[in-house]
């Protein structure tokens, strides 16, 4: 009995090592995301649930803050192996331009293109619309009169797509307000009671269906939806964003508009190891369906974009590569 024992003892010890040397192989890969209650925690609280019940050796860690300005430079210096990131802000960071004031993110790579749209959208008071006979983007900013501009604070994507908007123009902050306009910088929690109040005319942010802002505003701000102009697509375009149609999400909406689309990818490090990127692009795309059950901005994916340069931005991982190239997305 005591022999039956011992060899029993030795049995479970053995399994107990060879499970702590499993668990030991999974290196944690930390996931650039967004705060807790944003859309982008949710797509990585996703993709590390699937991670786990996958057979996978992966284990994902998300890192909950960072955002669409901050998650290439979080990757670039290894304070994350992955990130969630817009595909706009992504190529700005890997040349150093706009808000990154010459700092070059060149460590990062992109691993699966085309996650979802991110929009650009611009959304003004009617009646601010009849006083000036306005009917178009272009006849607002072509027009000299006083215009009060709302966006979010520096760190944002928006300010540097408005500002480059606002130079095809020729208008900046100094040249609006000697118009007697303004352009007024707030958090989201201040938008709709300064829209509503008429104390900003026209006002740009991300457009997303469900934006908890953009609806409360299109419910009590008495609003319109408008196109980007041809400028404003031209000048959004040549700092890579990309023209697309958003739909009817809102009660303001009488159709759908057309706004500047950041994009939307997952980024990697360069130095992550061919075969963890590999794993992790074969992962995500293979159960897109499920990810997007849990983030359904995600239904918006198409594999056959997954590899393309425009909705990637900056070069794929070569982990990536060689899954695109394995299910013929890639020659």
């Amino acid at each position: 009995m005591i022999k039956i024992s011992n060899k029993f003892s030795l049995f479970l010890s053995a399994m107990v090592l060879s499970s702590l040397s499993v668990s030991a192989s999974a290196e944690k890969l930390r996931l650039g995301s967004m705060p807790v209650g944003s859309g982008w925690y949710v797509g990585a609280a996703a993709i590390q649930k699937m991670v786990e019940e996958s057979d996978s050796d992966l284990d994902i860690e998300i890192l909950a803050r960072g955002g669409g300005v901050a998650n290439p430079m979080v990757v670039d210096a290894g304070k994350a192996q992955l990130a969630i990131s817009n595909v706009a802000t992504s190529q700005w960071a890997v040349e150093g331009m706009l808000l990154y004031n010459g700092r070059k993110a060149t460590n990062i790579r992109s691993l699966v293109g085309g996650l979802n749209p991110v929009y650009i959208g611009a959304i003004v008071r009617k009646d601010f619309m009849a006083e000036n006979g306005f009917h178009t983007l272009d006849d607002i900013l072509s027009s000299g009169k006083p215009i009060n501009i709302m966006m979010k604070p520096a760190g944002s994507n928006i300010p540097p797509v408005v500002e480059t908007i606002l130079a095809l123009y020729d208008l900046d902050k100094k040249k609006l307000e000697s118009q007697g306009g303004s352009i007024i910088q707030v958090d989201s929690s201040q938008m709709s009671g300064l829209m509503r109040d008429k104390r900003v005319d026209l006002y740009f942010d991300t457009v997303l269906r469900g934006h908890p802002t953009i609806t409360e505003i299109s419910l009590t701000g008495d609003v319109e939806f408008l196109d980007m102009s041809e400028k404003a697509i031209a000048a959004f375009t040549s700092i890579g964003l990309t023209k697309g149609t958003y739909g009817k999400w809102f009660d303001s909406q009488t159709g759908e508009n057309i706004g500047g689309d950041f994009g939307t990818h997952l980024i990697a490090n360069a130095n992550l190891s061919d075969d963890k990127a590999y794993k992790i692009t074969k992962l995500v795309v293979e159960n897109m369906d499920r990810l997007s059950e849990d983030f359904k901005a995600w239904k918006a994916f198409k594999l056959e974009d997954a590899a393309l340069p425009e909705k990637n931005g900056i070069p794929l991982h070569p982990g990536a590569i060689r899954y695109y190239k394995e299910i013929g997305l890639l020659p």
